[in-house]
């Protein structure tokens, strides 16, 4: 797993797409948000009143003299990104695009989310997004100040803006989306000191478990789609076909 960094330069795009489209997908509203509570751990940290990016690198050996390592990845953040994967597990059984959230004040999980934008028919219907809208019911405000957003995947530009009206203190996600990240993959949205209010960003947390999981689901998806197209035409797919052997004189396969 790579090392988390502080940086203050974007970084570079990774190899791998994770937000792929999901049109071929038909299925029910699911729903998503919900309250519930954590074992307790370290006290959360308190919003920070200067912006504090962390992203991640393939290498550490990209380092440039700009950058330092950041502080190790805590068993607090690798145990409530575990509480966002299994939210995102919840979005795989619904078919959709595996990414989870939970929203986090003090050590108390007060909302979790999953990804379902095709069974809510809601194009903002993403984990952060789900989280947030639970915790500001559970709280009664749309405010949530001093909280922490665990998510598995680096949030879109939409959800950085919900994240900084909520006024989250600090945002964790797991693996970084080359193609809509707004931490450092695509644009830096949080590193603005134009904006009124500044997120600590901390990146890579389980990063190979949370890209693992996006990558299984796409090839897994690829691979039922050319299963249909192959049954449509009368074949059987390549990766399907089971080989056979005969003894000499023998009519039927081992």
């Amino acid at each position: 797993m790579s090392e988390p960094l502080v940086r203050s330069a974007t970084p570079d795009s990774a190899s791998v797409e994770y937000r792929e489209s999901a049109e071929t997908a038909t299925l029910p509203a699911a729903q998503a948000g919900s309250v519930g509570s954590a074992d307790p751990g370290t006290p959360a940290p308190a919003a920070s009143d200067s912006a504090s990016v962390t992203a991640v690198t393939t290498s550490i050996d990209t380092l440039t003299p700009e950058e330092s390592p950041a502080a190790p990845v805590t068993e607090r953040d690798r145990r409530f990104m575990a509480l966002a994967q299994a939210a995102a597990e919840e979005a795989r059984a619904a078919g959709e695009v595996p990414v989870g959230a939970v929203l986090v004040r003090g050590d108390e999980v007060i909302a979790k989310g999953f990804n379902h934008p095709i069974g809510a028919h809601d194009p903002s219907a993403h984990a952060e997004m789900i989280a947030l809208r639970a915790a500001a019911q559970a709280v009664e405000n749309y405010r949530l100040p001093g909280c922490e957003l665990y998510v598995t995947l680096e949030p879109c530009l939409m959800c950085a803006g919900a994240i900084m009206h909520a006024r989250i203190a600090r945002v964790v996600f797991g693996a970084r989306d080359p193609k809509t990240g707004a931490c450092g993959s695509v644009v830096d949205a949080f590193a603005n000191p134009q904006l009124n209010h500044h997120t600590t960003v901390t990146g890579g947390v389980l990063e190979t478990e949370c890209g693992a999981a996006l990558k299984s689901f796409f090839a897994e998806r690829r691979r039922a789609s050319r299963e249909a197209r192959a049954a449509a035409r009368g074949e059987v797919p390549a990766d399907a076909r089971v080989e056979t052997h005969s003894e000499p004189g023998s009519a039927e396969p081992l």
